[in-house]
């Protein structure tokens, strides 16, 4: 017997409908695909930076610095003297710059060695101070396969980022008696210090500029020292940090210096070589 008001449920009947669980469970849902589409889209942003900084840059600046060799080339072909402008080049602080992954900046010359400005170089010829940011030579390793211009000073956005190699300034110029001393970047921006650490001993280094061809050998590395090592750029090059690594007496030296590990500018890396020979224009 019925009774009144009762709904009695039996077999096959419709059970009663939670629409509040169906409407959070679709709104997890939505914030769950929203949130994987937030993550796509910041991975995709990361791997284009990552292509932009090891790949992109790398091009561009390589390119440029291709373009500024050959620019260098038939300029003194010419007999047109495009690198040694008369300007002088912008002071430093103490430190070795950061010329390695991009991410530290360049310190500076470090401590000042002197004669930088129109000293007499082995061959008696003075060399004029190359203003500012200006290409004006050309780094040849033959075991790399580099050929590279030599810009004044080590600003990143003006030399370093160009895919250029940076003159130390108040070190000497090449051929020079003293420490001509040179930094580079070891990852992105055409690196083209990325690979000194494979240089060994007897290995050439040549610069050319408007004045002549110096072909240095290579004689000693510091696979790592600080940042702020000034002493392996001075007049005579002697680490500050590990002074059993240098040189104790005068002599016609040349410095490359790149940040080490790569992708990191925490340490340096240092690659000293001896003049051995130089050929005037």
């Amino acid at each position: 017997m019925w009774a009144p008001g009762i709904v009695r449920r039996g077999l096959g009947a419709p059970g009663v409908v939670d629409h509040g669980t169906r409407r959070r469970r679709a709104a997890y849902r939505r914030v769950v695909w929203g949130g994987g589409e937030v993550l796509v889209t910041v991975g995709l942003l990361l791997l284009l930076l990552v292509v932009h900084q090891l790949w992109w840059t790398n091009r561009q600046a390589r390119e440029g610095a291709e373009r500024k060799v050959q620019a260098l080339e038939k300029g003194w072909g010419s007999g047109e003297d495009e690198g040694q402008g008369q300007g002088e080049a912008q002071g430093a602080g103490a430190g070795v710059s950061g010329a390695g992954s991009g991410s530290g900046d360049p310190a500076g010359g470090g401590a000042s060695s002197g004669g930088g400005s129109g000293a007499s170089t082995r061959s008696g010829r003075a060399q004029g101070t190359p203003r500012s940011s200006q290409a004006y030579a050309v780094l040849s390793i033959p075991r790399l396969g580099l050929r590279v211009p030599v810009a004044e000073g080590v600003s990143k956005r003006d030399v370093l980022n160009k895919g250029y190699v940076g003159h130390y300034p108040h070190t000497q110029q090449a051929g020079q008696a003293g420490n001509f001393a040179l930094a580079g970047h070891r990852n992105t921006h055409g690196e083209p210090f990325r690979y000194i650490n494979r240089l060994r001993r007897g290995d050439e280094i040549d610069v050319e500029t408007a004045a002549g061809r110096y072909v240095y050998v290579v004689d000693k590395t510091l696979a790592q020292t600080s940042a702020n090592d000034g002493g392996v750029i001075r007049e005579v090059p002697r680490s500050t940090v590990r002074p059993a690594y240098g040189y104790s007496a005068p002599g016609y030296y040349i410095t490359l210096t790149t940040c080490t590990p790569e992708y990191t500018s925490r340490y340096r890396l240092v690659v000293w070589g001896t003049l051995t020979s130089m050929r005037p224009r």
